[in-house]
C-alpha cells in the first residue's frame, strides 16, 4: 500500500492507496482510518483505492478544531483531486463518508464519475436523530474525565437499546472513550454529529450517475430507512441490502465486497 501526505489549509492529510487501475476514492467513517474501507474493497477489479483520512482521523492532522466539518472535509478531497488532475472519479465512503461523497457529487458533480453510499447516516439534513448517541459521547468527554464520561454513559437507557438492537453500534461507541487524543475525538464527536452534508432532496434527485447505496438492518446510527430514502431519490440508484455486521460481521464484509465489485465491474 502505498502512503502519501496531501497538504491543505491548515493540516496535512494522509492519504493511502492500494490496487492499480482507474481511482475510486472511498472515505471513512467518523473516527475511523483508511483501514476501515480498505476491509471491504475488492481487490482485482480494475479500481486503486485511494483514502484521504480526514482532519483528525488516523495519522492526518487535526488543524483548526472549528474547520471540522463534512463540508471542510468534502473540499479537501476536492482539492486533493484537482492536485491529481484526473477526470471524474468513482467516489463513494462509509458513514460520514457517504455524507462526504453526497456532498461532493451535489457540489462538484464534474469530478464524479459515480457514487457508491454505505450505511448512511445523514439523508440531507443535520443533526440527525440517529447521530445522538455520538454526539452525548463527545459531550460527555468534553466535560468529564474519561471515566467519568464511561460511567455517566453506560448509566443511560440508550445503552440498553443498543444493547437489543445495535450491539455493533455499541461496540464502535464504546471505542471512542479509548480513542486518542480525547479533545481531537470530543470535538469530532460534537461538530460532526450536529452536521450534515447540506444538500437538499432536490440536489439529491437531480444526480445522474451510476450510484450504489448499500445498507442494512440491525443498525441504529445507520437507519436501513436512510439508505432506502437516498436510494429513492437518486433515479440512477441500486439499493442493495447485506447482512448486518451485528449478526455475521465476515458475512458483512464479503456482502460488502461482493456487490462492491459487481458494481465496478460493471462500470
Amino acid at each position: 500500500m502505498k502512503h502519501a501526505r496531501h497538504p491543505v489549509a491548515g493540516a496535512s492529510l494522509a492519504v493511502y492507496e492500494e490496487g492499480e487501475g482507474m481511482p475510486f476514492v472511498f472515505q471513512h467513517g467518523l473516527c475511523g482510518d483508511q483501514a476501515q474501507p480498505g476491509q471491504v474493497f475488492p481487490a482485482d477489479v480494475g479500481f486503486r483505492r485511494i483514502t484521504v483520512e480526514c482532519r483528525g482521523h488516523g495519522v492526518s492532522e487535526v488543524g483548526p478544531k472549528a474547520a471540522l466539518s463534512i463540508a471542510t472535509f468534502s473540499a479537501d478531497i476536492a482539492d486533493y483531486l484537482a492536485g491529481q488532475g484526473s477526470g471524474p472519479v468513482v467516489v463513494g465512503g462509509i458513514s460520514m463518508g457517504a455524507a462526504i461523497a453526497l456532498r461532493l457529487a451535489v457540489r462538484q458533480p464534474e469530478r464524479v464519475r459515480a457514487l457508491v453510499i454505505a450505511r448512511p447516516a445523514w439523508i440531507c439534513d443535520a443533526k440527525p436523530a440517529n447521530m445522538a448517541s455520538n454526539r452525548i459521547v463527545g459531550e460527555l468527554l468534553d466535560h468529564y474525565p474519561i471515566q467519568e464520561a464511561r460511567r455517566r454513559f453506560e448509566a443511560l437507557p440508550l445503552v440498553k437499546e443498543l444493547e437489543r438492537d445495535a450491539p455493533d453500534n455499541l461496540a464502535s461507541i464504546r471505542g471512542f472513550f479509548n480513542r486518542e487524543p480525547v479533545d481531537v475525538t470530543a470535538a469530532l464527536l460534537r461538530a460532526i454529529s450536529t452536521d450534515g452534508p447540506d444538500v437538499t432532496e432536490a440536489e439529491v434527485s437531480a444526480i445522474t450517475v451510476p450510484t450504489l447505496v448499500i445498507g442494512h438492518g440491525r443498525d441504529l446510527v445507520h437507519p436501513i430507512g436512510h439508505a432506502r430514502a437516498v436510494a429513492g431519490m437518486i433515479p440512477a440508484a441500486r439499493l442493495v441490502e447485506i447482512t448486518p455486521k451485528a449478526d455475521d460481521a465476515n458475512a458483512y464484509r464479503a456482502d460488502f465486497r461482493a456487490v462492491l465489485s459487481s458494481f465496478l465491474r460493471e462500470l
